[in-house]
């Protein structure tokens, strides 16, 4: 523990890992060497564990946190944690795949939902994009969203998306970038790309991450709650 915590100028990033599966944090630990070769992994095997990590180290860049683990009070605890480091990214890592479990943990301040399913390249993807400053939000939810949804046609007084648009929405929802899009919908990149600015300014966004929680809310607005 004190070698992890020393002050070391050629460490790279420092991660605290919650998790009470000693396996599930062996295999995290390959999988973060990827995202850094040079990661400083905290391991917590409780909630009680991972508050005073958080508390006695200062310099951590993000906890990956799984809510039902001892001593963790599902999203209590995520608010306990984000009140002792508030400027420290939270990233949820549940075996959950609940689109509403998602949505309640990123409606509590996590930057990011993770099923534990999800293959090795979609938890690096998914990190890079929230140390960047972005949000994750499972392709799941927008699935669920979207297809339970009924949208708006054009014309209509409230917003309006097209069906070409939705399939963009949900395209977006899964991550794709634009030639990926136009590969997929046969169209040029250059109408994907225009595709993409109208929704933008349809749901009055200004990136993809802040167009897919958009859309989530706004979807749910108009009829997506899943049976609870």
């Amino acid at each position: 523990m004190a070698e992890a915590m020393a002050q070391d100028a050629k460490e790279g990033l420092r991660i605290l890992l919650a998790d009470d599966h000693a396996l599930f944090r062996a295999g995290m630990r390959h999988v973060l060497r990827e995202l850094d070769g040079s990661v400083v992994l905290l391991e917590a095997k409780d909630g009680a564990e991972a508050l005073s990590l958080l508390t006695h180290d200062s310099r951590l860049d993000l906890v990956l946190l799984d809510l039902a683990m001892p001593h963790m009070d599902g999203l209590g605890g995520l608010a306990a944690l984000r009140q002792r480091a508030p400027g420290v990214p939270i990233v949820i890592l549940s075996a959950s795949e609940s689109a509403h479990d998602m949505r309640t943990a990123l409606d509590a301040g996590a930057m990011g939902f993770i099923p534990k399913s999800a293959r090795a390249e979609v938890v690096l993807g998914a990190l890079r994009l929230i140390l960047a400053g972005g949000v994750y939000v499972p392709p799941e939810m927008i699935h669920a969203a979207v297809s339970t949804a009924t949208i708006p046609t054009a014309g209509s007084d409230t917003l309006a998306l097209t069906p070409r648009q939705v399939d963009i929405l949900k395209l977006l929802g899964q991550g794709k970038s634009n030639k990926e899009i136009a590969q997929t919908l046969a169209l040029t990149e250059g109408t994907v790309k225009q595709h993409v600015s109208d929704v933008l300014n349809a749901l009055n966004v200004s990136n993809r991450t802040q167009a897919a929680l958009a859309a989530g809310n706004w979807l749910r607005q108009h009829g997506a709650d899943e049976e609870t």
